[in-house]
This record gives C-alpha cells, structure tokens and sequence, in this order.
C-alpha cells in the first residue's frame, strides 16, 4: 500500500467527470487499497479516486464504522436538507455550511464487480453525496451559494496552499469564477 498525494483546489483533474470502472482487477485493488491507506493518512473519511489522479468512478470511505469502498457508484437522495459544516482533503484547512439531504443511498460494485448498496443518514449521507460530487466533477464548495459561496472564494485566495502555488496565483478573476460554475 502506498500513501498517495492528494490533488489539491485548482488540479484540473479534479474538475474531470471519472469513467466507469470495467476491470475488476488487482489494479483496483490496489487502488483502493492505496486510497483507504491515503485517507487516513490525510487523515479523512472519504478520498475520491480524482483526488490522486486517478480517472475511475470509485471512492473509500470511513465514518467510523471501518473502511469501505463503492465502485461505480449511482446516488440516490431524499428530503428533508440540513446545513452542515463540510471539509474537503482537496480544499485543505476549509470547511463552510454545506447543504445536504439528511439521507443518501448509493448503490454500485464492490472489488470483484458483485453489487452492493450502502444506505445512510447525517456523516455517512454526506460522505456520499460529496465523494460521488468529486466523482462528476464537482467540489462541496460548488454546493454553496450566496455570502457563503463570497466567503469561501476570499478563503481559498488567502488561504496558505493557494497563494504558495504560483500556478493558483497566477489565474485571472474569470478563470478563478470558473471553479464555480
């Protein structure tokens, strides 16, 4: 197993909607492998395979009733929505009310393609909804909305890992907006 480096807010891989898993391989087991050892390393309770560079529809997750692992997840979600303070390994140091529904079901592979579904509320809903977000795409910080949303702009650009980056630094306000869209 090997402690992978996290791809950080800016990484344009993080932006890349992740293909479907279709060899159920030593490779994937690896992968998780890899991704559960770099979770808790990080340490977190969810790591989707985009944030080490990797293009495939699984995550890991753990809140606290050990690790697992969804691979091609689908989502499913229901009401009602709560606000809750919400982090990301990719967005380091930052955590802002995220809304979220209070329940989430996903459904998908484990590692030798045998299906499996996994049903939550609170920590465990959000993990889902979150990881399968970084799966299309998209980070929590796309979820907010309004001063929330201006808030985490002005603390992503003072934040210590964005402006040590001179490739953060140097994006323009328009290019900047687009991680927001």
């Amino acid at each position: 197993m090997t402690v992978r480096p996290i791809r950080i807010f800016g990484d344009p891989g993080l932006r890349m909607v992740t293909e479907t898993v279709t060899s159920f391989d030593r490779e994937l087991a690896a992968l998780v492998a890899d991704m559960t050892e770099t979770m808790y390393a990080a340490p977190g309770v969810g790591l989707a395979a985009n944030q080490v560079g990797v293009g495939l529809r699984v995550f890991v997750y753990d809140v606290g009733d050990g690790p697992s692992h969804i691979v091609n997840p689908v989502l499913e979600t229901s009401e009602p929505l709560y606000d809750e303070d919400e982090g990301c390994l990719s967005v380091p140091g930052l955590s802002f009310p995220t809304v979220r529904s209070e329940h989430a079901t996903v459904t998908g592979a484990d590692l030798h393609g045998e299906p499996v579904a996994f049903s939550g509320s609170g920590l465990l809903a959000r993990c889902f909804q979150h990881e399968v977000g970084h799966l299309q795409g998209r980070l929590y910080l796309d979820e907010l909305q309004g001063p929330t949303a201006r808030e985490a702009k002005r603390a992503v650009r003072t934040s210590e890992w964005f402006t040590a980056s001179p490739a953060m630094t140097q994006l323009t306000e328009d290019q900047f907006r687009t991680w927001y869209s």
